[in-house]
């Protein structure tokens, strides 16, 4: 029977991934993933039959259909943290999906295999910016504060790569990201040997560099909002730029609005870190729009609708 492995190429699903494979390696698996923005991985596999499925950390809620149709030919295990709806009933679904603000796929997945890859679970942890869960378990493995820093840079340094409209945007396709990582057990040797990190780390602080310089767009009550130009490093630095500005200010709730060059705006969300709620529920009620509570976006926001986003932005995050 054929193996699939699906998994977001964010730092959250590589490293979901990761953990589960070094437990039980697939090493035949068919690997389907894409930029952080393509959730709907499952529209690939709708005429795939007679294989075994896994899904990582994308939103059953928005691959529904192409879910309902794999389901009539092929066992599926589904973990996640983003909302998901109502979960079909199914004898060839497994799912484990737990949408709660303060976890993320790898620290279910960390849970699942009783914490037998727990390093790369707390890389994955930073990477969704999840620094207060990857702490306390840093502190369960009584690692050092620069072995923490360390698994820090990781995950912010993969998530920084999945940022993008395509994947030409980014420095290494997801696929090319997952199989640096998939020869370390331990993602320390992986921040110490990794040519691939080195790349990874000169791009993203020049990008940081260039991001510092915007200059604020709105301010609201709530929070506030940037505004980026139709550019490859916006686009790159759009989730890690915004995961900085929402630490900066706790209580605020945070906006990234980068041009798409088509008269519609990428939007990428951050509920006040103090609450992390809202930011799905604020992005679901555009075209495009989802994500999870402390962390949402929408791919394609029309420039006609950009007042009614800000709106929109301050009475989620004002309430």
């Amino acid at each position: 029977m054929q193996v699939y492995d699906v998994f977001n190429g964010d730092a959250d699903g590589i490293c979901a991934l990761h953990q589960l494979r070094l437990a039980g390696p697939e090493p035949g698996a068919i690997l389907v993933t894409g930029v952080k923005r393509d959730i709907r991985l499952l529209d690939r596999l709708v005429e795939v039959r007679n294989a075994t499925i896994t899904v990582l950390d994308i939103s059953l809620d928005s691959n529904r259909a192409s879910l309902l149709q794999i389901l009539a030919g092929n066992r599926v295990r589904y973990i996640d943290h983003h909302f998901a709806g109502e979960i079909p009933t199914s004898a060839n679904l497994e799912a484990t999906i737990l949408p709660a603000p303060e976890l993320c796929t790898s620290l279910i997945v960390d849970n699942l295999l009783a914490g037998r890859h727990r390093p790369w679970a707390i890389v994955g942890a930073f990477g969704d910016n999840l620094h207060a869960p990857a702490q306390l378990a840093a502190e369960s493995l009584s690692l050092s504060g620069e072995e923490t820093t360390n698994l820090r840079e990781v995950g912010e340094l993969l998530n920084y790569n999945s940022y993008g409209k395509t994947p030409t945007d980014l420095y290494f396709h997801p696929l090319e990201l997952y199989n640096a990582v998939k020869p370390y057990r331990n993602p320390l040797e992986f921040h110490r040997d990794s040519e691939v990190l080195k790349k990874l780390r000169d791009g993203f602080k020049d990008d940081m560099e260039r991001a510092r310089q915007t200059d604020l767009f709105r301010e609201t009550a709530a929070g506030r909002i940037y505004l980026m130009p139709d550019e490859s490093w916006s686009r790159r630095v759009a989730g890690v730029f915004m995961n900085e500005k929402a630490r900066e200010r706790e209580n605020q709730a945070h906006a990234l609005l980068v041009d798409n060059g088509d008269r519609t705006l990428l939007a990428s969300i951050r509920a006040p870190l103090a609450n992390r709620t809202g930011a799905d529920t604020l992005c679901r009620k555009f075209p495009t729009g989802g994500g999870r509570a402390a962390a949402a976006g929408v791919n394609s926001l029309p420039e006609r609708m950009l007042e009614e986003f800000i709106t929109a932005f301050s009475e989620t995050f004002s309430a």
